[in-house]
């Protein structure tokens, strides 16, 4: 225990709490303080829990450091075993729970500050279950799990870099190798300049070599991408071996399996599972969505033709139309209030099940409207596959794929991939959906059957068959009511006129558009034409850009040398100076004390350093020596202070209690006294 202590007080006298305390000090601190100092430790750890806990309830101190000890993965001590034990003495602040977790914490400061910094991030939030049936919330959770894997391979590849052994040191050593080095080339390079000046031709020798340079340069690139293109050709003809064998495997397993016995196959029941699936869907398009919208475009045809077969219409026409949409209106509300008044709500059982059929309705409509879309993206990427295809078939072989078109090419399969499997596990999702739907339409299908029979049943005990038939032929006319509605604002006049207007306009653009396409026709062969010269011009522009950027770099090259070398002489120079007049200085100074210590002169010498050290020192041995008899003092006297201080203690309390009973005596007497006289009782205030 006293090495536990000795640990604590070490570690708090320290970085970065300098607490400046003892073992004795630290062993006498009021509770409130020792859980002060335990949440100052633990606001070291998290910077979030640097709250003053006596502006905080205890409660909630307790429930907060438990919380994070908890996060910290504190186990306490095998003597400490109830929870609410440990709860207790958290709020006291016992000296036998908050020491351990001292002692536990101060052993593991940085460890604890990367876990907590960690849990900030990767604790996750829950989510009830519930609230997951929403798709927003569900899309949302989605994500945020995705940061939380992202974050920990970015942390680990941080950590990994960090620890990879690399410094900054080093890399600064590197530096400036690097730049001796190529002070050195520079200046092998200027030898060689000058011993290749002498020899004649030796301009056109240069071309030479740096055209040898390039070419080989190209030659080593050319090898590289050939030999990247063998291993790819080499991986497409492994690809398709396996290809071949796996046909080869499925055709054996067709040809030898019985159709019956496909059920216990894997291979065959994901298969006919699939199959099965895309016949369901398929017949759902064929049955019920495409005949829809088949249905919605022909009347759309239909009242286009009608409105375009029709005269043009009058004000008496349409006052006339007017009238007869507002007595069907008219008859509409009057059949709807007489269902309101004899519709009963606790009847109607199957408002809920229609509800959710609509629902399922609605749904299967806009997944079905998704799958639709992502087919056409699939036959849109097949046709340009198709496409790409047959351009690689029909060329030739002389182009080679250069770097950048074959990085382009990478990163845009890349991005084809992420969006495939992205597709991939929608469409999985989808088909997962439409299984529920599927399953939930037919159960509401058996309960609606169910449900209708038992209706009819109903319905003639009592007399009024026919009810529901009457019931949905009221809510059709309400539908029917509706879409008159919202057609009610358009007029047909309006219509024609936008459909002259724009039959006008198209002739307009047409006769606008015929001139400018004829110049189009000249101005594209001149756009050719001037793309060629500017070829030209930009391939001879590039030339005299390079030699121009060689020279140029060379000058720079050797005015940054002769800079650097001018910089090196005049700090060399100012450093030489500074040094020189320290050097006076320190001989002026040394010449001086030793004047004054070989001076007779007695106050000639006590200005010299040595006389003062000298001073300095004795003084500081005499207050030492007076600090230690103190000190002694103060061993020996402790045991009877301590004692002391407990009588006076002792004292303070027996003096409080006699307070307190003068306080409670007098209170009694101020309310009052009984006197007797004369068979009387009389009290006295």
């Amino acid at each position: 225990m006293s090495e536990q202590l000795k640990f604590i007080v070490e570690q708090l006298n320290g970085e970065p709490f300098k607490k400046n305390f003892n073992l004795i000090t630290f062993d006498s601190l009021e509770p409130m303080q020792l859980l002060q100092i335990l949440n100052d430790v633990l606001a070291e750890i998290d910077p979030k829990q640097a709250i003053d806990i006596r502006e905080e309830m205890p409660e909630q101190t307790v429930k907060r450091i438990c919380a994070l000890l908890g996060m910290l993965k504190y186990k306490p001590p095998g003597n400490i075993s109830d929870v609410s034990s440990f709860r207790q003495g958290l709020v006291t602040g016992s000296k036998p729970v908050i020491h351990p977790i001292l002692h536990w914490l101060l052993q593991r400061v940085p460890e604890l500050k990367k876990r907590a910094y960690l849990a900030r991030f990767l604790v996750k939030l829950e989510v009830p279950a519930d609230f997951l049936q929403d798709d927003i919330i569900n899309d949302t959770y989605h994500q945020y799990e995705e940061l939380v894997e992202g974050f920990k391979t970015y942390h680990k590849e941080c950590e990994q870099l960090r620890t990879s052994g690399f410094s900054t040191a080093e890399i600064r050593r590197d530096i400036s190798a690097m730049e001796e080095e190529k002070d050195q080339l520079i200046k092998r390079v200027e030898r060689l300049k000058k011993r290749v000046e002498s020899v004649s031709n030796h301009q056109r020798m240069l071309e030479q070599a740096r055209q040898l340079r390039v070419e080989k340069e190209r030659e080593e690139a050319l090898t590289h991408q050939k030999q990247e293109q063998k291993n790819q050709l080499f991986q497409a003809e492994q690809r398709r071996l396996r290809s071949e064998q796996q046909l080869k495997d499925l055709r054996q397993a067709a040809a030898d399996a019985n159709p019956e016995n496909w059920s216990l196959c894997p291979l065959h029941s994901g298969l006919m599972k699939r199959l099965e699936e895309e016949i369901k869907i398929n017949s759902y398009m064929v049955s019920e969505k495409l005949p829809k919208e088949l249905e919605g475009m022909r009347r759309t045809v239909q009242f286009l033709q009608k409105v375009a077969s029709e005269p043009a219409m009058g004000q008496a026409d349409l006052q006339e139309l007017e009238d007869k949409i507002k007595e069907a209106d008219s008859q509409i509300n009057q059949l709807i209030e007489k269902r309101m008044m004899r519709y009963d709500p606790m009847d109607d059982k199957l408002s809920l099940y229609r509800q959710q059929a609509s629902i399922i309705a609605r749904r299967k409509e806009s997944k079905a409207e998704e799958l639709q879309e992502a087919r056409e993206e699939l036959a849109a990427a097949e046709r340009e596959l198709r496409q790409r295809t047959n351009q690689t078939q029909g060329s030739d072989g002389e182009e080679v794929i250069r770097g950048d078109e074959m990085k382009r090419l990478v990163a845009k399969l890349r991005s084809k991939g992420t969006v495939y499997k992205k597709k991939r596990q929608e469409i999985a999702e989808l088909k997962a959906d439409y299984g529920v739907v599927q399953r939930t339409e037919e159960i509401l299908k058996q309960r609606h059957d169910a449900v209708q029979q038992k209706l009819q049943t109903v319905e003639a005990e009592k007399g009024i068959s026919g009810y529901s038939d009457t019931q949905e032929e009221l809510e059709r006319v309400s539908a029917i009511k509706s879409e008159l509605d919202e057609k009610k604002g358009r007029t047909l006049d309006d219509m024609s006129e936008m459909v002259k207007k724009l039959n006008s306009m198209i002739v307009e653009k047409k006769s606008a558009l015929a001139p400018i396409i004829k110049e189009l026709r000249s101005l594209r062969q001149q756009s050719q034409e001037l793309g060629q010269e500017y070829e030209e011009k930009k391939a001879q522009y590039e030339s005299c850009a390079v030699g121009l950027e060689s020279n140029r770099s060379k000058l720079e090259q050797e005015v940054k040398a002769l800079r650097d070398e001018m910089a090196q002489k005049e700090n060399r120079y100012h450093y030489i100076n500074t040094m020189s007049e320290i050097l006076e200085m320190q001989i002026q100074r040394a010449a001086e004390e030793m004047k004054a210590y070989v001076s007779p002169d007695p106050q000639e010498k006590k200005k010299a350093i040595r006389e003062v050290y000298m001073k300095n020192i004795s003084e500081q041995e005499l207050l030492g020596k007076k600090l230690r008899e103190e000190q002694k003092m103060v061993r020996e006297s402790h045991s009877a202070n301590m004692e002391q201080v407990k009588m006076w203690r002792d004292l303070e309390q027996l003096m409080e209690c006699k307070r307190q009973c003068f306080i409670r005596a007098k209170n009694r007497e101020s309310i009052g006294q009984i006197i007797q006289e004369g068979g009387e009782d009389r009290l006295v205030l």
